[in-house]
């Protein structure tokens, strides 16, 4: 196998019918984008010089150091588009290849349009309640001493925060771009060589990361730039440059709105597809994964570009984007207190670490080579150690520019020595990530024990799976939040030593510290991205091998890249909620600062002893816990319509089975496209309502009980425990997920009886756990017969004729005193099924 993978010593295509239709459409471009190819080339490029002739013009009125930060997203562009023609440049392999790619490209950016388009709608809506009440809001003492009116407060949030969206939209659109064109490359390139195929998904999703990443630190720039040049900052009778992060505090909310409503219905339509798919096609149908003759195949494989892909791209900017503009505002209030003469260096340091995490990122991603290291001989590497090396040199790397960077931007004359506090602040920071990360490689990873005990645990049966990844899940929370707990603590106190005190003699470095270790977490954020980019890539190859029907030596090619994506997907959001968990603490400071602010009251901690205030913290908790049950649901909802239309399919058109018949792929992807987008406004309507209507609410109960600040301290609780809860609740997702997906996997490879056998089914329920407890609930949820010794009903309710009886779905939790010639038949009658014991 090994010399197959690295070699491509592949056998001749098998000549099987191929059933796939055409399902190529008419290009579901956004229209921004559509305007863009429409228009002439050379027009475009004076367009573009000056575009960023302006760009550059106001970088240079603003700071020398903005001008740095640009040159280098600029190059970073560049050096995206050379990844892009080179991806581009490789062949597209047979034509039943590209036939799929283009079937998945058209569903998967037909949903994005048609998402995006309500996420619009709901951000325009949004936009003018946040200008309405930031019209009717009360003023700060900075905005009144800068005569910073109400009208001009308001416009400056709203253009922030529309700015914001269209930002994570872009970077979501770009994260799918890539992975619908680049899918196909790399199924053609596995019948070559693993290496080049590995090669060549790397430098797809490198291309996507450098964008996000790029987009986020050039957007947050601008912004700070185009402000500071309007306002006049730090002119006489202005706002001063310690103040100016404040205001772009409504990029970051845009950029989390998009991301949040991205990230559920792209999650609930690639769960729902991929749980559609494997309950029918793998367990009921014994067919392997992406066969072709799975109605819901398409729907799944557009799935891992809308939910993995472009909610990524999404949540990746909105995190480095809110932990930029969070220690801009921390960095900025710090230089204030301690009256640095220059705190530009304090304010914009983040944008200088995210520039050079854009270069030490590039270098990680070249340096993972499409030919192997001379000296070896006849095997291939695990691709986790590749992409583990290439992300070795970015750590080192980030150390190297980290230290740099502290030295030339934090250096001032009243503490000699903080800039190396901070430095190892930042130490703190990579070395918590390079933790996280290894953490993560080591609970999803099917080289390890963890997940090969969870594969073992099969054997026994679907209730042991589950026992089993629960248990694994819940225990993977330990260490993270330990390394979280160390790092926090440490950062802190290395940021309280750094000698920074205020007019007082207080030191006020401590809350810096931990912004910096957060910014170090996040200075590989760029590589990271392009690993977790990897994983959907790699998957989409492994399908369209399967669904062009090519040799198995292929498809072990892709399996292997495919179980290595899944590890790194994990690991990626890990990655995520490792860095989120550093950043809330940071916001969470923020959220206090700007009460005491508005409030013209100091506002400094919060008394959980105090019943509305522990209440608060409470319904925060619940509300974790409600979400993720209302997603669960929907996910669980939307799978269901799925499974009753592949049963439609298998049941109207028996000669699906022998390649006779044509499956509607179209069917499937519509279903959940169109179930995926009602479902995520409940829970995103969840999130976003709850602070709003809690702290209005303890407001008003304050006002009447002479608490004046009661409202603001119920929201302070209800966001902590939230947060901690959340964190938790995040990390036995994202592992747990990981782990079942794995151990399939492993199966998969021959271990335990491998494909098709008990341990595999039961390996499958666990990866599709806890959407598929009872698999048939919804055909057999009016049944009164369910759970008897009797034959159920599972048919598809909109299909209740008697005639359809004779093909009546039969409850595989049953067991039939059949012989095994006729088990492996897709279809019975119901007078061929003699039951003898219901064991569900």
């Amino acid at each position: 196998m090994d010399d197959a993978m690295e070699t491509g010593n592949l056998a001749p295509y098998q000549e099987r019918p191929r059933t796939f239709p055409n399902m190529r459409s008419k290009p579901s471009l956004p229209l921004m984008f559509q305007i863009l190819m429409r228009m002439n080339v050379r027009l475009l490029f004076v367009l573009l010089f000056l575009g960023f002739g302006a760009i550059f013009y106001i970088g240079a009125s603003t700071s020398p150091i903005i001008v740095f930060v640009f040159s280098i997203c600029i190059i970073s562009f560049i050096v995206s588009i050379y990844l892009t023609n080179w991806v581009l440049g490789k062949d597209e392999g047979p034509p039943e290849m590209v036939q799929i790619s283009d079937a998945i490209r058209d569903g998967a950016e037909g949903f994005f349009k048609t998402q995006y388009g309500s996420i619009s709608n709901m951000a325009l809506l949004l936009a003018l309640i946040i200008f309405g009440i930031y019209m009717f809001r009360s003023t700060t003492p900075q905005q009144e001493s800068s005569g910073l009116g109400r009208l001009t407060s308001a416009s400056i949030t709203v253009f922030s925060f529309l700015l914001g969206a269209v930002c994570s939209g872009m970077a979501g659109y770009v994260g799918m771009w890539v992975s619908v064109r680049a899918n196909v490359r790399v199924s053609s390139a596995a019948r070559r060589s693993a290496r080049e195929a590995l090669q060549i998904a790397v430098r797809a999703g490198g291309f996507s990361a450098l964008v996000v990443v790029g987009m986020a630190v050039i957007g947050v720039a601008i912004l700070y730039a185009i402000f500071y040049v309007w306002l006049g900052v730090d002119a006489a009778g202005s706002m001063k440059v310690t103040d100016l992060p404040l205001l772009l505090v409504g990029y970051g909310f845009g950029a989390s709105f998009v991301a949040l409503f991205a990230q559920l219905g792209g999650g609930i339509y690639t769960k729902a597809a991929d749980v559609g798919a494997d309950l029918v096609g793998k367990v009921e149908q014994g067919i392997p994964e992406d066969d072709p003759r799975n109605p819901a195949v398409i729907a799944d494989l557009v799935g891992d570009n809308v939910g993995d892909c472009a909610a990524r791209g999404a949540d990746l900017f909105e995190s480095i984007a809110a932990e930029i503009i969070s220690a801009m505002i921390l960095g900025g209030t710090m230089a204030q207190r301690c009256k640095i003469e220059d705190p530009s260096g304090f304010i914009l340091f983040p944008l200088v670490i995210h520039s050079f995490d854009l270069v030490i990122s590039s270098v990680g991603i070249f340096s993972i080579r499409g030919t192997r290291d001379p000296g070896v001989i006849g095997v291939m590497e695990d691709p986790m150690m590749i992409l583990q090396k290439g992300y070795s040199v970015a750590i080192i790397l980030a150390v190297l520019t980290f230290g740099l960077s502290t030295w030339w931007m934090l250096y001032t004359e009243q503490a000699p020595s903080a800039w190396f506090n901070f430095a190892l602040c930042g130490l703190v920071g990579i070395m918590t990530a390079y933790i996280f990360v290894w953490i993560t490689q080591y609970y999803t990873d099917y080289k390890h024990e963890p997940v090969r005990k969870l594969a073992l645990s099969s054997s026994t049966g679907h209730g042991t799976n589950i026992i089993a990844g629960i248990s694994l899940g819940l225990e993977s929370t330990a260490l993270p939040v330990l390394v979280i707990s160390v790092s926090i603590v440490l950062a802190f106190w290395l940021g309280q030593t750094s000698g920074l005190v205020d007019e007082a003699g207080n030191p006020t470095g401590g809350l810096f510290g931990t912004a910096v270790a957060t910014m170090g977490m996040l200075s590989t954020a760029a590589y990271v991205l392009t690993m977790d980019m990897f994983g959907p890539i790699a998957d989409n190859a492994g399908g369209i091998v399967e669904m062009s029907q090519q040799p198995e030596s292929v498809r072990e090619i892709t399996d292997v890249l495919d179980a290595a994506g899944n590890t790194t997907k994990a690991t990626t959001k890990g990655f995520a909620i490792g860095s989120a968990a550093l950043a809330s603490f940071l916001l969470f400071s923020a959220y206090m600062d700007e009460v005491a602010s508005f409030a013209h009251t100091p506002f400094t901690q919060v008394d959980i002893a105090i019943p509305e205030v522990f209440v608060g913290g409470l319904l925060g908790s619940m509300l974790i816990f409600l979400f993720s049950a209302w997603a669960c649901a929907a996910v669980g909802r939307t799978a269901q319509e799925v499974v009753n239309e592949v049963r439609r399919q298998f049941i109207e058109k028996p000669g699906i089975m022998d390649f006779k018949d044509k499956p509607d792929y179209g069917r499937c992807v519509a279903i959940v496209a169109s179930a995926s987008l009602r479902e995520m406004i409940k829970p995103g309507a969840l999130a976003i309502i709850s602070p709003i209507f809690i702290g209005i609410l303890f407001r008003i109960l304050g006002y009447y009980t002479g608490h004046s600040l009661l409202g603001a301290k119920v929201v302070a609780a209800m966001l902590m425990f939230a947060t901690v809860s959340g964190i938790l609740m995040a990390l036995f997702l994202n592992t747990a997920g990981g782990a079942w997906d794995n151990a399939k996997k492993y199966i998969e490879t021959g271990a335990l009886g491998g494909k098709g056998s008990d341990s595999h089914k039961a390996a499958v329920t666990g990866d599709t756990w806890p959407f598929a407890a009872c698999p048939y609930q919804n055909a057999c949820n009016n049944n009164a017969g369910h759970g008897s010794t009797q034959v159920e009903k599972c048919i598809d309710p909109n299909y209740s004729d008697e005639p359809a009886l004779q093909n009546a779905w039969v409850d595989p939790l049953m067991d039939y005193s059949l012989d095994k010639a006729w088990l492996r038949q897709p279809y019975v009658t119901m007078s061929d099924a003699k039951p003898t014991a219901h064991v569900g």
